[in-house]
């Protein structure tokens, strides 16, 4: 009876531990610090990506509904031990309008759990909801930021007691240090929203900072766009200076990236002409160029010179493959002909014979006369081609040319028995045959006109 009155005593210590919980907003805003001591209000945390960050800058808008920009900046340029201090400070606030609510709920879990234990009449069942209780409250203040985890302490030491009266130890003996402690969160003052001024102030910081051309371009612009904002409190004449400044840049940085483009396009046109043309010093020497174009321009965009070095690297890879392809090309341009002369005669009379063919596709003849003349003509055209020895790089070729044949043949075969049996699916089929001849043999005179043809790019 004197373990149970003890565990009645500790749940009404729980329960008097627990004050009513408050409802607030959740803060958004935090500091991302810079190295040269500046700081940054950001809307949301940062997110670090390599070696860069990303975050969001608010400029402009209302306090309730800013306009927010992505801002993307080197780690190296952040004062990471005070951002992360203040961002601790600022979770730790942020918890804390909900804390109490979340210490309530465990206090009232805790407590439920202890009334079980000091009505239960088992004792084994009795330890094991104590012990239970123990591992609920041991890793609490660790995951809250350590809040009331003075309290939780002194609750846990309670139960460790209740333990032992029970016959039970507690995990790792009655070491109260045991559970889960944390340093005490260094509080600092919470980021308001910038004024627009202080906007305008932060854009500039960033500019200082930024190596994004596009990212520069956006933030000018939005400076411009906030200092014209006439729903934005700033005194016109106290950012004269600062307007002009903006729009100079803005000017000088569209400016430079006109010229880039120009560059770009004047090296890219010349490269792609030397290569379709498979002049690979040519090539060479236009990549050669850009370093010192670059140089000339100032060295302002890396991303876009990094893009041309790559399309000219392309073209100087397309042009050493062409010149592989015409040198190949060179070498066998005498088989090509002599194969062209082999074949010429078979290749004539498939052509004569296109226009029986589209007779026979359309099932629009030919008379009996010329049927018959077309069988003659076609009969063993096939097997003659097919006994040439032919070069295996034209073997494709060669094959379209011996089915365009073969169709051909079947085709005005097929019209015959049509034509003797009067059965109109005959004549279909006849039709496909002859469908197929046609479209094979253009395939092939086109195959064979492209060979005789220096390779060119696509």
């Amino acid at each position: 009876m004197k373990v149970l009155r003890t565990l009645v005593l500790v749940a009404s210590f729980v329960i008097a531990a627990a004050p009513a919980a408050r409802a607030a907003s959740e803060a958004t805003l935090f500091r991302v610090f810079l190295a040269d001591g500046s700081s940054i209000v950001t809307f949301g945390e940062l997110a670090r990506v390599g070696d860069q960050v990303i975050f969001s800058m608010p400029v402009g808008g209302t306090a309730d509904d800013p306009r927010l920009h992505p801002v993307t900046m080197a780690a190296s340029l952040i004062d990471w031990s005070r951002t992360e201090r203040h961002a601790g400070s600022v979770r730790f606030q942020q918890y804390s309008l909900r804390a109490e609510t979340d210490y309530q709920r465990l206090t009232d879990e805790v407590a439920a759990l202890l009334s079980d234990i000091a009505l239960s009449t088992d004792r084994e069942r009795a330890l094991s909801l104590a012990q239970q209780a123990r591992r609920t409250l041991a890793d609490w203040p660790r995951t809250r930021f350590g809040y009331r985890q003075e309290e939780i302490r002194d609750i846990t030491a309670l139960i460790d007691g209740a333990i032992a009266r029970l016959g039970g130890t507690p995990p790792g003996g009655f070491e109260v240090s045991l559970v889960a402690m944390t340093e005490p969160v260094v509080l600092e003052p919470l980021a308001g929203m910038p004024t627009p001024r202080e906007q305008l102030d932060q854009i500039v910081r960033v500019l200082a900072v930024t190596a994004s051309a596009p990212e520069r371009i956006a933030l000018l612009e939005a400076g411009l766009s906030l200092i014209d904002d006439r729903a934005a409190p700033l005194e016109r004449s106290t950012v004269s200076d600062l307007r002009r400044s903006l729009e100079s840049q803005l000017r000088a940085e569209k400016d430079t990236d006109r010229r880039y483009a120009d560059l770009t396009r004047q090296l890219l046109a010349r490269a792609t002409r030397a290569a379709s043309d498979a002049r690979i010093a040519d090539v060479e020497r236009v990549l050669l160029r850009v370093p010192t174009e670059d140089e000339r321009l100032g060295r302002r965009r890396p991303e876009v010179v990094q893009a041309l070095a790559t399309s000219l690297t392309t073209q100087l890879d397309r042009a050493r493959r062409l010149r592989l392809l015409r040198d190949q090309w060179s070498v066998r341009r005498s088989l090509y002909r002599d194969y062209q002369r082999n074949v010429g005669s078979e290749i004539v009379q498939l052509v004569k014979a296109q226009a029986a063919l589209e007779a026979i596709r359309r099932l629009d003849g030919p008379s009996p006369d010329r049927l018959d003349s077309l069988r003659s003509r076609l009969s063993g055209g096939a097997a003659r081609l097919e006994r040439l020895r032919i070069p295996e790089h034209l073997r494709s070729t060669h094959d379209l040319l011996v089915s365009a044949w073969r169709f051909a043949e079947n085709a005005a075969n097929t019209r015959t028995r049509a034509v003797t049996s009067g059965d109109i699916a005959t004549a279909w089929e006849a039709s496909s045959a002859a469908a197929g001849s046609l479209m094979m043999l253009s395939r092939a005179q086109q195959e064979i006109r492209a060979l005789l043809q220096p390779p060119t790019l696509p």
